[in-house]
């Protein structure tokens, strides 16, 4: 998936060109008219979204991760609206130009806007829309809040959010408006430090994609798997590649606020040491514990059905999954995570305690904090070239 990535390295590059900004509305217009997206159900396969859109609908989820958590229940998820246009220039290619949240919220993988106060917001917010821009409301979002998984994010269109896509797609599709869904992962987007989000379109009733194909175009032939990662309607959506734009004068504003001010926010700021992560750490670490009751179960069942002890690996039981799928695997992985994180996070405070410290740090401190960095560069080096098998 785009969003997969964990290291700033690995990021979507903002691709800088003001086209993105202008629209020739005669051209657009043609594009509309000409619906090639209703000859072909996979015609887009790329969405452009601009910075301000992107920092918005992260916000917005977490803002809803926050209120859930201090009421004292769970991250709820959020909605909103999005702006923007079939690019005429770009063939395949939608603009996201920006976004307008909605007084929506949910639990789990349902986001539903029946609400009657909801429905003339909307109402009144495309009316707005209409007046006053050129684009058009032209998809939606919503955010996955679950627990962080070590694997892979949860951007995926769960049964009730596949009915909402295709109920937007059959009304507004024919009308010259191609209609997009955005889903955000809020929780792995901060405990990774990376924006977490994929967006998709759901196909038709008549389309009928490929056998054992997943939204992102891989085949995969474990059903479990597939769910998993994409939900139970793995075969009815696909996702679309995203990229973020922005204009030659925001990058260089950007690149100089970097160059002159990051080094002081990151020192300045302990996102270990917040009160949210802190209770999120202890409920990934909950949750790590609960996978590896499971797996204990599980392993002790089946080496029961085999006649054997605890003592055979996986492979020799017969019919298992092979240890990279196992769920001790995944627990190892989610408890990999968190160490990483946490040793990060030392590994900045000692930075600091150094560069800011008054006394003299030097009596084996240095060593120490050298033997940890080396540690960390090692590990994390480790989980991003595995040894083949």
């Amino acid at each position: 998936m785009t969003t997969m990535a964990t290291d700033e390295k690995d990021a979507p590059k903002a691709k800088c060109s003001e086209t993105w900004y202008s629209m020739d509305e005669a051209k657009i217009e043609e594009v509309r008219k000409a619906k090639a997206w209703m000859q072909d159900a996979n015609y887009f396969t790329r969405v452009m979204v601009s910075p301000a859109a992107s920092m918005k609908m992260l916000m917005h989820a977490h803002s809803g991760c926050e209120a859930g958590l201090s009421a004292g229940g769970k991250p709820l998820e959020v909605m909103g609206m999005m702006l923007g246009y079939p690019s005429d220039e770009h063939k395949h290619t939608l603009v996201v130009t920006d976004v307008f949240p909605l007084p929506v919220t949910g639990f789990e993988t349902q986001v539903v806007a029946d609400d009657e106060n909801v429905i003339n917001y909307m109402i009144k917010l495309s009316d707005m829309v209409e007046v006053t821009r050129k684009e058009r409301l032209m998809g939606w979002y919503h955010s996955h809040p679950f627990d962080v998984d070590e694997a892979h994010n949860h951007c995926f269109l769960s049964s009730t959010d596949l009915s909402t896509q295709l109920s937007w797609q059959n009304a507004e599709d024919p009308n010259g408006n191609p209609f997009l869904a955005i889903v955000i992962d809020p929780l792995r987007s901060f405990a990774k430090n990376s924006s977490e989000l994929a967006a998709f379109r759901a196909y038709p009733p008549t389309a009928s994609p490929p056998p054992n194909q997943c939204p992102d175009g891989s085949i995969v032939t474990e059903d479990a798997k597939r769910v998993e990662v994409w939900g139970s309607c793995w075969n009815r959506y696909y996702e679309l590649k995203v990229e973020y734009f922005m204009s030659d004068q925001a990058k260089s504003i950007i690149d100089i606020l970097n160059h002159s001010h990051l080094w002081a926010r990151t020192l300045s700021a302990t996102p270990a040491l917040e009160t949210e992560h802190r209770e999120r750490v202890g409920e990934r670490v909950s949750a790590v514990v609960e996978k590896l009751e499971h797996a204990h179960a599980a392993h002790a069942s089946q080496a029961s059905r085999m006649g054997g002890g605890f003592g055979f690996p996986a492979e020799s039981l017969g019919g298992g999954p092979s240890n990279k799928e196992s769920s001790l695997k995944k627990a190892s992985d989610a408890a990999s995570g968190i160490a990483n994180e946490g040793l990060l996070g030392q590994t900045t405070q000692l930075a600091k305690r150094h560069l800011f410290s008054s006394e003299c740090l030097c009596n084996g401190n240095c060593a120490a904090f050298a033997n940890i960095a080396a540690e960390y560069l090692k590990r994390k080096q480790a989980r991003s070239c595995p040894v083949a098998p």
